[in-house]
């Protein structure tokens, strides 16, 4: 049976199914118990499995990631979270020397089953220390898996599945998704870490996304259509590991890719598959592979600077268009642009 929801309450709902299935699982860090419960994603949960399993830390992130950590050699599966992935910055140490490398490091005797969720996003006059979309460096760690959903479906399924995976999970959550909306199943589900999903089909050019920019590449893709212009969105749902058989098939279908990022273009995740599609399927292009990203400095902070800033479902029309040498009309453009620009809807009150 499904009900309707948001992106939010899958977080939420899924820790609950989780800690109610394994009482190993238990959940913390800065805000969980407050009155807003990290944008709602913990509501409910101290109710239900009391302070013991359901707690808030102090003002240490990497403090209370060693914590988590040494939780996990001691039978435990713990779910971190930290408000914003900028704040864990301070807490790298301990997930790359330890949390991504202990399973190598023992000779697979004991791995650290953490899931880890940060939250990241842009907009709203935040700037360049609270704006960070730094998932190319978790992606870049063997050892860790990242997760980054774009619907409410996968939030649920992805992050049961992240729990209960025997390995360090990053899971990553865009803020501007957690209150879009779909009908989820009620009962216990899980997607597998590492498989893509196909949005829309079609046959002239592959968009591959993931997270936020997913949403993005779905609008442009409906005024693409009018255009004549078919287009596939394949969401990869996880960079690490990536669903590169989806990605490789897709690109042999269409001949043509566009590589969407939310962060700078420098080593970027679109940077490996726009690398990896040339490097091992060259012959299928009918054109260059092109990617819109972020550009390559820090988010400004100034309401008239991030205008011009933030990439979207616009840009992706105008690339694409250039493509098939097409000039979109202005009115199909700026239909796709959001007034203001720096938030995702009118829902959208803050404070982050």
């Amino acid at each position: 049976m499904k009900k309707t929801i948001t992106f939010a309450n899958a977080i939420s709902e899924a820790t609950r199914l989780a800690m109610a299935k394994d009482e190993s699982v238990i959940c913390f860090g800065l805000g969980v118990d407050d009155p807003k419960r990290i944008f709602g994603t913990t509501a409910g949960l101290i109710e239900a499995f009391g302070n013991e399993r359901v707690f808030d830390m102090p003002t240490s992130e990497n403090g209370m990631t060693g914590i988590g950590i040494g939780a996990s050699l001691n039978g435990i599966r713990p779910l971190m979270i930290h408000q914003r992935l900028d704040f864990f910055l301070l807490a790298m140490d301990q997930v790359v020397n330890s949390a991504a490398k202990w399973y190598y490091m023992f000779g697979r005797k004991q791995s650290i089953p953490i899931t880890i969720r940060l939250i990241l996003g842009h907009g709203w006059g935040q700037g360049p220390t609270h704006c960070q979309n730094l998932q190319s460096w978790f992606a870049h760690i063997p050892g860790l898996k990242v997760v980054m959903p774009a619907t409410t479906v996968d939030a649920k399924g992805l992050l049961l599945a992240s729990i209960f995976d025997d390995n360090p999970v990053i899971f990553l959550e865009h803020r501007w998704l957690h209150n879009i909306s779909e009908p989820v199943e009620e009962d216990y589900y899980e997607i597998p870490i590492g498989k893509a999903r196909i949005h829309t089909k079609g046959e002239d050019i592959s968009i591959i996304s993931y997270s936020y920019m997913t949403v993005e590449a779905i609008h442009a893709s409906k005024v693409l259509k009018e255009y004549g212009i078919s287009c596939e969105v394949v969401d990869l749902r996880t960079i690490r590991p990536l669903d590169w058989e989806t990605v490789f098939d897709s690109v042999k279908k269409t001949g043509r890719l566009l590589a969407l990022d939310s962060s700078s273009p420098f080593a970027s995740v679109s940077s490996e598959v726009v690398s990896r599609v040339c490097l091992e399927h060259f012959d299928s292009l009918k054109s260059s592979p092109i990617r819109i990203t972020q550009p390559d400095f820090a988010s400004p902070a100034s309401f008239g600077l991030t205008k011009d800033y933030y990439r979207g479902a616009k840009d992706i029309v105008i690339e694409v268009c250039k493509i098939f040498g097409i000039t979109p009309k202005e009115k199909d453009l700026e239909k796709l642009v959001k007034n203001p620009h720096d938030v995702p809807g009118d829902w959208f009150k803050g404070p982050f």
